[in-house]
């Protein structure tokens, strides 16, 4: 294999191979990259070769550039559904699932605001674009059961913002749980459940079943079901679990509601459910 010269440096670019563990979620420029590889065996891990070894995004158009190769220079960063390019994100949904017409609830008083095309259009956080309102409104809850959307006004809403998740069974790169959560059942990391988002410092709390409970330590906004939470260590990424249940917002908390909480498409969390008590899915 012809190795490329970087001619900044002077000093071949060499593919690089990954022997252990990831060890890139502390490392600038490597957020999207960790969140590839923390569904990854250990096994595979130990064949892999990762042609851009430890270069960062910045570093890799220099030599682009050095070598000339504008066309990856003026390429622009997908930041969407790549699949889906430049169409409407509803209508390309709608040519494979059949319309589910649903109504837009206020979370404050119920009151009925508008109708849509189905609650599996939106996502947790996002502006609900409703017809006859200046005002905007953002998607706080979604009952696929009745097929309503729950909105809320300002983004900043508490009925956005959870402190506590379940995974499903923890996938960990390393093959076992760390010692210290295996030990004492409880540890504190941090993690993450989007590309590019700050860490969020949190305890994980060891199911039987190799669950984890994930507290934050603060509230984190727009939570939801089927997003994977990405946990680190000491700039390590450990694994992940995919989010199969939602804490109280901060919403229902401050209310006081009797009723459980409703996550994303109609799962809910009983009150009897805790960290502590160690609920079953």
């Amino acid at each position: 294999m012809q190795l490329l010269r970087v001619t900044m440096q002077e000093r071949p670019w060499k593919m690089k191979r990954s022997f252990s563990r990831s060890t890139l979620g502390g490392q600038k420029g490597f957020s999207e990259i960790d969140l590839k590889l923390e569904m990854v065996s250990q096994d595979a891990l130990r064949r892999t070769l990762f042609p851009l070894g430890g270069l960062t995004k910045g570093f890799v158009k220099k030599i682009a550039a050095e070598n000339r190769l504008h066309h990856v220079l003026q390429k622009k960063e997908s930041m969407g559904i790549c699949f889906v390019g430049k169409r409407n994100f509803e209508n390309f949904i709608l040519q494979y699932l059949q319309p589910r017409p649903g109504k837009f609830i206020s979370i404050e008083d119920n009151k009925v605001l508008g109708t849509h095309k189905g609650w599996f259009l939106y996502t947790l956080g996002q502006r609900a674009n409703i017809g006859g309102l200046r005002e905007p409104w953002y998607v706080v809850e979604k009952d696929g059961t009745r097929g309503d959307v729950l909105v809320a006004p300002r983004t900043d809403h508490p009925a956005l913002y959870r402190d506590l998740l379940r995974t499903g069974r923890v996938h960990w790169v390393a093959e076992e749980p760390p010692a210290a959560l295996v030990r004492d059942k409880m540890m504190e990391c941090h993690f993450r459940f989007r590309h590019q988002m700050a860490l969020v410092p949190c305890v994980l709390t060891l199911n039987q079943d190799g669950t984890v409970w994930v507290t934050a330590v603060k509230a984190v906004r727009a939570l939801a079901l089927g997003q994977f939470a990405v946990f680190y260590k000491g700039g390590e990424c450990l694994g992940s679990g995919k989010i199969l249940r939602l804490g109280p917002s901060a919403y229902t908390l401050q209310k006081g509601r009797s009723r459980p909480d409703v996550a994303v498409e109609g799962s809910s969390i009983g009150r009897g459910d805790s960290p502590g008590q160690g609920p079953t899915l």
